[in-house]
């Protein structure tokens, strides 16, 4: 069993939170019990008890047969409840959306995550619709320019050895490719994803260092077919001017909790 600050962890708990993440990761696509069972590795018995008890509290659901599981309503509300209580994401959200009216293209804050980056809020292009908000996703760091301005901010020592999960032709799959282009951001002071994470689509990331090393940052997404020199350049002078605003003002002022 493992131990977290000295304090031994609670293996039903730990269960619990896994077999959440597991229903989360699956999105759209609803499991069945002996799926979920085995890519635990528990007891059939046991994975139904858990099931029955998370959708009487409605952190779980199921179909009307009975046979199908998918996340629950209440996770949704404790998202939100998150993004609702964070004093930065109150602070950059206004900035989100003088960029996105500056370049009328979509804008993102993303925090670090593990080897991830989660979507904490995003200011949609009218040019550019998503069919599927990112807010409250998650996207492997290495492959998309908010997570290559956070790992650029850390040494490259904690990279992990690869190979890495490949999105696009484009995503870096080595651990040398990786840090090569992070030695470039470093010298750039911004990072670019060309098509790393979606075809079609490039990013310019920002690191947001009000904390160090930096746990925040904010990107441009803009399709490749109107992607000219002259409005990249225009991206990056207006991300580098909301960067700087954003920095000027303590996002954590008034009292607010430093949390870990």
């Amino acid at each position: 069993m493992s131990e977290t600050g000295g304090v031994r962890e609670v293996k039903s708990a730990a269960r619990t939170v896994e077999l959440l993440e597991l229903l989360a990761a699956r999105g759209d696509r609803p499991a069945r019990l002996q799926e979920l069972a085995d890519e635990l590795g528990v007891p059939r018995s046991s994975m139904y008890a858990l099931l029955q008890t998370l959708i009487s509290h409605g952190w779980a659901r199921t179909d009307v047969t009975g046979s199908l599981y998918g996340i629950g309503i209440h996770a949704l509300l404790t998202g939100t409840s998150y993004l609702d209580s964070d004093p930065r994401v109150r602070v950059v959200r206004p900035y989100l959306d003088e960029a996105s009216q500056a370049l009328g293209e979509t804008i993102h804050m993303g925090r670090l995550d593990g080897r991830g980056v989660a979507y904490l809020a995003t200011r949609e292009s009218h040019e550019y619709l998503r069919t599927i908000s990112r807010v409250g996703r998650r996207l492997p760091a290495h492959v998309g320019a908010l997570g290559k301005a956070l790992l650029a901010e850390r040494d490259d020592a904690e990279l992990p050895e690869g190979p890495y999960e490949a999105l696009t032709p484009n995503s870096h799959t080595s651990r040398a490719s990786l840090a090569a282009d992070l030695a470039r951001i470093r010298a750039r002071g911004y990072s670019i994803d060309r098509e790393e994470g979606v075809l079609g689509i490039v990013g310019f990331g920002f690191a947001l260092r009000y904390d160090s090393p930096a746990q925040d940052a904010v990107s441009c997404s803009v399709p490749v077919a109107r992607l000219t020199p002259e409005h990249e350049e225009r991206i990056v002078a207006v991300m580098r001017e909301i960067r700087g605003k954003i920095e000027a003002i303590s996002p954590v002022a008034g009292g607010a909790v430093h949390w870990r």
